[in-house]
């Protein structure tokens, strides 16, 4: 406990009930940290930052005015900004050659230009150092079909961290990607609905169970704390996934149908 005593840390994308980001902020919160909510959605953010004693200010990825405004409030508010996470995401499923350009560029925007624009922004923030935490995804490197946009534009953000790491590593700031398997979120709640999912994906896991959103806030609060002697690294918290990969469409699709038959058949 008290890992993050008296820290300024903002997160962006804690705007929507129970997701990843506001599992971070609440667990850094519990760390001692002073936390600074952004994302879309005002009226969840600003009950979010009531809960947590917190502060809160709108903010579109997309658009590098809003960043530096972002940015702005925080050392305002905190006078200055320890730690930086951008918990963004689209989980887009798409065929490769279905995905329009319509599609594509807004997975651009919010995978790739906004998470650069933050990046670049959040170094100019940070005037003492601090820990830049960029959630990436473990389909990076454990590919699953039907998600060429987003794994890459989550891949491509990634060596932008490495280079970030490089760069500004003399002025004290670190950055570092967070790679979850499968992970109960709103974003990924129809999917794990579905009959046979859930343990089609979990034989993939040589823990033997999946990952949850818990795991990635310990993940976080490590990256962001003064312990951590590491950067431009890409953490992998997502129980040996890596050493078996994702299940196939196929695999995945004869699964449901088991289940649904099972279930049938009760």
């Amino acid at each position: 406990m008290n890992r993050l005593q008296d820290k300024v840390a903002l997160v962006l994308g804690a705007d929507s009930r129970d997701n990843m980001g506001q599992e971070v902020a609440r667990r850094f919160a519990l760390e001692g940290a002073r936390l600074v909510i952004a994302g879309r959605n005002l009226e969840e953010m600003a009950r979010l930052a009531d809960e947590l004693g917190g502060t809160c200010l709108p903010c579109d990825i997309t658009r590098k005015g809003d960043l530096r405004a972002l940015v702005a409030h925080a050392k305002e508010w905190g006078g200055r900004l320890d730690v930086a996470v951008n918990a963004v995401g689209w989980g887009l499923t798409q065929g490769f050659l279905e995905t329009s350009e319509e599609e594509l560029e807004r997975m651009i925007a919010l995978q790739f230009k906004g998470p650069f624009q933050f990046l670049q922004t959040m170094v100019e923030g940070m005037d003492q150092g601090g820990s830049i935490i960029q959630i990436s995804s473990a389909t990076t490197r454990a590919v699953i079909e039907n998600y060429a946009a987003y794994i890459g534009t989550k891949g491509g953000i990634d060596h932008v961290v490495r280079c970030v790491a490089n760069e500004f590593g003399s002025r004290g700031i670190r950055a570092n990607c967070i790679s979850p398997g499968l992970t109960e979120t709103p974003m990924t709640a129809e999917a794990m609905a579905t009959p046979g999912v859930n343990e089609c994906f979990t034989g993939r896991y040589p823990l033997g169970r999946l990952g949850t959103k818990a795991d990635i806030a310990a993940a976080a609060v490590w990256l962001a704390s003064d312990e951590c002697f590491m950067t431009g690294e890409n953490l992998q918290v997502n129980g040996g996934l890596l050493l078996r990969g994702n299940p196939t469409g196929v695999e995945v699709g004869a699964a449901v149908q088991r289940a649904l038959a099972a279930k049938a058949g009760a």
